[in-house]
């Protein structure tokens, strides 16, 4: 838990950086996109009032200044345009051989209508031009710069979660590994102890109808210190009939259950087979149902256990009539550590994940749940 807290306190430290970084990076590339184009909207006013002294000059009028001036601009795109959109001059425009007159129109009309456009007044006959401009590349590219900025600091927000994530499944695999071989060594002793005594029991009392009950609890244990001997290793999955699986968890469970609770199996006429391991699939079944017995709460109820064919898909659900999953928990239930119960430590429906998905390659998810009618897990295998 201590570990899970921490990772949710980077990765809010990590969304709050980035939140922080993203909002000034746009304010500050706001206020510099702003101050370039008030500069560049002071440079076309000279550059317009450059094209005024030309317009007005005489033959012992000195252009130098204002040649200097219109020579100047290359970054800026320019169109002259007079009052019936007629385009007298442009300047850093490229166009092609298919362009023509009427394109660089319709861009100055274009550049007029977001107002950017100067008006020139023509001597004393009433006559003017519109020194039409956009804006520059580089003010172009500065304006996309915080927008693209904010994609990379997203991405890099996004990839250290994951890898943070990454880490913590390494580490809780870690963890379920050493805990299950560990759980395994230590049951063999007294499950190979137990073994002997029920052999000498059998041979002082061979009569006795209690004996075969304890040996096959003991079978039992044996097959569950296997499963976790198993967990950590990929075991190599064999056709094995989905069938048989279900009827073990119901034979199981009946002997282990109240009879106020009744499961029931409903399965197709054939044997379905399908590439498992089944003893540990079995195991799934059986902490799914036993979930749906704690879910009773002591009280009657029932479970159907539904083995369904859709096309590739092999499909397992447990129904069951309890109390329900609250919807904000739904999402939880999967995630080491999380119980509602009063005693449990929160693992059970974790690795029946880990051994559905990692060993089967398959998929478990709560198909549906109401809070006082009842839930229904499904898991989905593939055939091949």
């Amino acid at each position: 838990m201590q570990w899970t807290d921490s990772i949710r306190q980077v990765k809010i430290w990590l969304v709050v950086s980035a939140i922080a970084i993203a909002a000034t990076s746009l304010l500050v590339s706001h206020y510099l996109v702003r101050d370039l184009q008030a500069e560049e909207h002071h440079k076309m006013e000279i550059w317009a009032e450059a094209m005024h002294a030309i317009s007005q000059a005489t033959d012992s009028t000195d252009l130098t200044l204002a040649t200097s001036v219109i020579e100047g601009n290359n970054t800026i795109p320019v169109i002259v345009m007079d009052e019936q959109a007629n385009v007298t001059d442009w300047r850093n425009i490229e166009i092609s051989a298919d362009d023509t007159l009427a394109y660089l129109s319709d861009y100055g009309r274009q550049m007029k209508a977001t107002g950017n456009a100067i008006k020139i007044e023509l001597g004393d006959w009433g006559e003017y031009l519109y020194v039409c401009y956009d804006e520059s590349t580089l003010l172009k590219r500065l304006t996309q710069f915080p927008y693209w900025q904010l994609g990379i600091v997203l991405i890099f927000a996004v990839v250290a979660v994951f890898a943070l994530l990454s880490s913590k499944r390494a580490e809780q695999n870690k963890v379920w590994v050493g805990l299950s071989k560990e759980t395994a060594h230590q049951l063999g002793t007294p499950i190979s102890s137990l073994m002997a005594w029920v052999e000498i029991l059998k041979e002082n009392y061979p009569h006795d109808e209690l004996i075969p009950e304890m040996e096959q609890d003991v079978k039992r244990l044996e097959r569950i210190a296997e499963r976790f001997s198993k967990i950590g290793s990929l075991p190599e999955p064999v056709d094995a009939s989905l069938n048989e699986v279900l009827d073990h968890v119901i034979a199981y469970m009946d002997k282990r259950t109240s009879q106020k609770v009744a499961i029931k199996g409903h399965y197709p006429d054939h044997q379905v087979i399908v590439k498992m391991n089944a003893s540990l699939f079995e195991w799934v079944i059986e902490n799914l149902c036993k979930n749906a017995v704690d879910a009773m709460e002591g009280g009657t109820g029932k479970i159907d256990l539904w083995l369904l064919e859709e096309g590739d898909i092999v499909a397992i659900e447990v129904a069951d009539n309890g109390k329900g999953i609250r919807k904000k928990n739904i999402g939880n239930v999967f995630r080491p550590g999380f119980t509602t119960k009063k005693r449990g430590w929160g693992l059970g429906l974790s690795l029946a994940k880990r051994i559905v998905e990692a060993y089967h390659k398959g998929k478990i998810f709560v198909k549906q749940s109401e809070v006082g009618r009842g839930t229904t897990f499904r898991i989905e295998l593939r055939r091949k």
